[in-house]
């Protein structure tokens, strides 16, 4: 089309341009209604009650009144039904309930007990008798109430279920493997992360099960209405006990607009509180060695049954401080393992560490003697020491490590030491919470929480682990939330939460003086994250076995600390607003995410041993055939000679494989805000509509301080200019090393 004169512009669509629009179109309607279609409670552990008050033959009675009545605390909450006879109440703690209703001209109504389940949305329909108001109808044992008012797929996990199940460990979250749509990827309660013996929560593995189809670790995990999923790994920072939940529901599919920031389902945990009466408990849970049988290698070589005791132990007291008003609970587990585990391991025999290897099978030579010609292989060939024997020639460092490794305890140059030691861990954890029904208008409650975690190392050996070292993990939780009764339609609910969690990992010689491994160490310490015998890995590539202790210590980061240091803020308004056939919500979630963290993974520096600088031929591979040199080759385990431990007495180590690290440590946080709007209208008796649409703003991860970088390929460098000869600058500087200079020990 011609403009005309007129500056718009317009386009004809063809038949099949106009298809695809047609297509597009329908889809984003069918999208945005998928969207909306949720219902619209608060990101918390409430419940919904709604219903219908009638008379006999069905019709609505308008204006009637109906209470609310908490049966454990006596908290009462009256409203004024709409014209069209319906009432909701929401924002109810998860309990049981008594609901009345009553009119001048017909006889009071009461249905009870009606039992609200942690994101339960009930229909208690009343149906109003023509009588004297002063007489009572009482409705009791019906059939289970129908949930019509929620859409979300998911299941609850009841209080009786969670603390009368048998759970080895006591994590109520184990639990959560019983509700269809979950796949558990492990134990949730986990092993202990030093070693793999169970010491209760792990909490890198609370979080490890699928939901709904999402990744495992991806789920969101709510205690009272307050996040605890942590900056860290997003792991799980706080799972109460047993004796400290009320009840929990997943949720794994078709979930609100109230929830965010998950991929897969929701957990939501509810705590005890206190009543108008008082309940406690105390209990104890032992398990020790008795019951055991002996492991076949402990019983091979004639060492005892390993030593295994575990204990668990706990008390919880809830109960009124003021009766209907102010009400407290109380609860402490304690959890101690200690457990025999047996070591079957290599360490050098006593001729050898003397540096005597005449008994050793194969033939060692020195590094420094560029002697002679091999006849196979090519190059030149080291000399023999002679008689086998480096006693004269040990490094001052390698004999100062040799006093953290044992002799032996059984013959043989390969598993000569088998060993029971120790390991285990303690766990504790604490639950404060109070609730306070200030009037029929506003309710306060408060809970702090504290978890710790020690795990103990696996250390046969002075100061060295096996596995990872000690492990401390401890978390804190405060959860404030205040719901207030604007008017008996109007309900604000705000919540605040805030989580510490700590996981802190320590070498057992971290901060040791390193002065008795020679002169030159002290000079290094300030280099050093922290001071820590040497990390040291000395292997045989061809001939003898691994030597276990020091092959598998320093290969696996044993002296590895690590500090991670979360800070989660989280704050959760929310305003509801019952307009007759219409509930109302709009709310909003606000989090701050703060992970300060360092990792040293071998901070003394990494010093790697084999048989190549004690073999005949440097050029050839640790332990290399020489079948044309029967004098070289005593058999396939030992041709060529060499061993790793001679190299690590002597001083002299792979190059390429000798490093220090120094690790940069990190403040990162990030912000997230979301904000959410619903509709619950309810039709008719049969129909409810859950409407709702929720916006998320997700912040990006950044260094508080500056001190990270990434690199951006598209961005303009700040330095660089105009392309062209002034350009060019630079240097071209050259270094040059001989091929076989004189290696420095250590």
């Amino acid at each position: 089309m011609g403009d005309g004169g007129n500056n718009s512009q317009g386009k004809t669509f063809s038949g099949g341009e106009m298809l695809n629009l047609r297509k597009l179109l329908a889809f984003t309607v069918v999208f945005v209604l998928g969207f909306a279609l949720h219902t619209a409670r608060a990101q918390s552990v409430y419940g919904t009650i709604a219903g219908t008050i009638t008379d006999s033959s069905g019709a609505a009675i308008a204006n009637a009144t109906v209470t609310l009545t908490n049966l454990g605390t006596g908290e009462k909450h009256t409203m004024e039904a709409s014209p069209s006879g319906q009432y909701t109440f929401v924002n109810i703690l998860p309990g049981r309930y008594r609901v009345e209703g009553e009119k001048s001209g017909f006889k009071k109504v009461v249905r009870e007990p009606v039992v609200v389940e942690i994101e339960s949305g009930l229909r208690v329909d009343l149906v109003l008798q023509v009588g004297a108001q002063t007489e009572t109808v009482e409705v009791t044992g019906e059939a289970p109430l129908l949930q019509p008012e929620t859409q979300s797929l998911g299941q609850v996990v009841e209080g009786r279920l969670v603390t009368e199940s048998p759970l080895n460990g006591r994590n109520p979250l184990a639990l959560v493997a019983l509700v269809p749509g979950v796949v558990p990827q492990g134990s949730p309660s986990g092993g202990n992360y030093s070693g793999g013996s169970s010491v209760g929560a792990n909490p890198f593995a609370l979080g490890d099960f699928q939901i709904g189809g999402g990744q495992a670790g991806q789920s969101q995990i709510l205690l009272d209405g307050v996040a605890t999923n942590g900056a860290y790994l997003n792991i799980v920072t706080v799972v109460p006990t047993q004796d400290a939940i009320q009840e929990f529901k997943v949720q794994t599919n078709n979930l609100g607009p109230e929830y965010g920031r998950f991929a897969g389902g929701v957990i939501n945990l509810a705590t005890k509180s206190g009543t108008n009466s008082f309940h406690g408990s105390a209990y104890e849970f032992l398990r020790n060695k008795v019951f055991d049988a002996n492991d076949f290698f402990s019983a091979r070589f004639g060492l005892p049954v390993p030593a295994f005791t575990q204990n668990q132990f706990g008390v919880n007291v809830g109960g009124p401080v003021i009766k209907n008003k102010l009400f407290f609970f109380s609860s402490y587990e304690g959890y101690r393992l200690r457990k025999g585990n047996t070591i079957t391991t290599s360490v050098p025999t006593a001729l050898e560490r003397t540096g005597d290897f005449s008994q050793s099978g194969f033939p060692i030579y020195d590094p420094l003697s560029p002697v002679g010609t091999c006849t196979s292989g090519g190059g030149t060939c080291r000399t023999q020491f002679p008689g086998n024997n480096i006693a004269g020639r040990i490094d001052p460092t390698a004999q100062a490590l040799l006093s953290y490794f044992p002799l032996p305890n059984q013959p043989g140059e390969t598993n000569n030491f088998v060993e029971n030691f120790s390991s285990g861990g303690n766990i504790d954890q604490l639950n404060e919470r109070v609730d306070f029904n200030l009037s029929e208008k506003q309710r306060l409650f408060g809970r702090y929480t504290r978890n710790h975690i020690l795990s103990l190392p696996l250390a046969p050996f002075k100061d060295i682990c096996t596995d990872r070292c000690t492990e401390d993990t401890i978390a804190h939780q405060v959860a404030v939330g205040d719901t207030i009764a604007i008017s008996p339609q109007t309900i604000l609910d705000l919540h605040i939460g805030y989580t510490r969690f700590t996981y802190v990992r320590t070498p057992l010689s971290k901060g040791i003086d390193l002065s008795p491994f020679g002169p030159n160490w002290a000079a290094l310490a300030p280099q050093f994250a922290y001071t820590h015998i040497p990390d040291v890995c000395v292997s045989q590539t061809q001939g003898d076995s691994q030597w276990g202790g020091p092959g598998s210590w320093c290969s696996q980061g044993l002296g590895s600390g690590i500090g991670a240091y979360d800070d989660t803020l989280s704050f959760t308004p929310s305003l509801s607003k019952i307009m007759g056939s219409h509930t109302f919500k709009v709310g909003g979630e606000f989090r701050l995410l703060r992970n300060n963290y360092y990792q040293s993974n071998i901070p003394a520096g990494l010093y790697q041993f084999d048989a190549g600088m004690t073999a005949p031929n440097p050029k050839n591979s640790p332990g290399a055939t020489f079948l044309n040199d029967p004098a070289l080759c005593k058999g396939p385990q030992v041709c060529g000679g060499g061993q790793g431990f001679a190299s690590f007495l002597l001083g002299y180590g792979q190059d390429i494989n000798s490093s220090v690290v120094t690790p940069s440590r990190m403040a990162t946080q990030v912000k997230y805000l979301a904000f959410y709007a619903g509709d619950t209208f309810r039709v008719t008796r049969k129909l409810t509509l859950n409407l709702g649409a929720r916006l998320d703003l997700q912040g990006d991860w950044t260094e508080r301080f500056d001190r990270q970088v990434a690199f951006l390929p598209n961005a303009t460098s700040p330095i660089a200019s105009a392309v062209g000869m002034p350009n060019l600058k630079g240097e071209f500087p050259l270094v040059h090393s001989p091929l076989l200079s004189r290696r420095t020990p250590f």
